[in-house]
């Protein structure tokens, strides 16, 4: 297989996997405020996504790929509100357990990353286009 189509094929797999990761956080930007129906239930759950390199033996390349999607099994902080419907005999509630800071962060590494993916199929497609510049000009 070509380099420059290899190039274009593994950043299109970062593409693929930082576009669905950037999915996952603005899930839990959206529901950081949601808090449950009543003091039985719990409240949105984080979302975190998992990442893997899968070896394509064709090419001997390794793609990233979407493992998993899962569910953060850390505590849900409570605050003090007595009147929430969701509120326990005590009147506190169960928040959801998304940090605001952290998904900013992932937000923005995320981006960061696309963007980086995004450049390198950009100047892969122009040393393709410079290739086949050159061979006309022969």
């Amino acid at each position: 297989m070509d380099p420059l189509t290899t190039s274009l094929k593994v950043a299109a797999t970062g593409l693929g996997a930082q576009s669905e990761r950037l999915r996952v956080v603005s899930e839990n930007l959206a529901n950081a405020q949601s808090t449950a129906k009543s003091a039985a239930e719990d409240p949105y759950t984080r979302k975190t996504i998992s990442f893997s390199a899968q070896l394509d033996r064709a090419s001997g390349v390794a793609y990233v790929n979407t493992t998993a999607i899962s569910t953060d099994p850390s505590e849900f902080p409570v605050e003090y509100l007595p009147g929430h419907e969701a509120a326990d005999d005590n009147g506190y509630v169960k928040m959801p357990n998304v940090n605001m800071l952290i998904e900013m962060a992932d937000m923005r590494e995320a981006n960061r990353s696309y963007e980086a993916n995004l450049q390198v199929i950009k100047q892969a497609r122009e040393l393709i286009s410079m290739t086949i510049d050159l061979m006309r000009a022969q």
